[in-house]
């Protein structure tokens, strides 16, 4: 049996339409909205599910868990629309070895956020 070691994460915002703005120009993605429970979301649609949330009990942050979301063969021009949508690029496309390549992005609600590029 295959499992995984994330099933679903969820990434605290203040605006859920300017924060669905930023990712899906940074990631170049189209993000699903919809509203579960009262609570608005923009979901990621890949293998491991995840979503912008609109929670008034959650707050964005710097300082929590960090998600690194997938940047294959897209690393250098997500850092770059990072920029232009209006995020920081705190730590710079930066070599790991085998695993290939990170970055740490801020998005426009304060959290930050990594993006990971395997090695090709």
């Amino acid at each position: 049996m295959k499992t995984t070691s994330i099933n679903w994460f969820e990434i605290p915002v203040r605006d859920i339409d300017r924060a669905a703005a930023f990712y899906e120009k940074m990631l170049a993605v189209s993000l699903k909205r919809e509203t579960f429970h009262g609570t608005p979301m923009a979901m990621f649609c890949a293998d491991v599910g995840g979503a912008l949330i609109k929670d008034d009990k959650r707050k964005p942050t710097a300082d929590g868990a960090l998600v690194y979301l997938d940047a294959t063969g897209k690393l250098d021009d997500c850092l770059a629309r990072a920029a232009k949508a209006g995020g920081e690029v705190l730590v710079p496309r930066t070599d790991i070895g085998d695993p290939g390549f990170i970055a740490i992005v801020k998005d426009t609600e304060g959290n930050t956020v990594g993006l990971h590029a395997p090695r090709s």
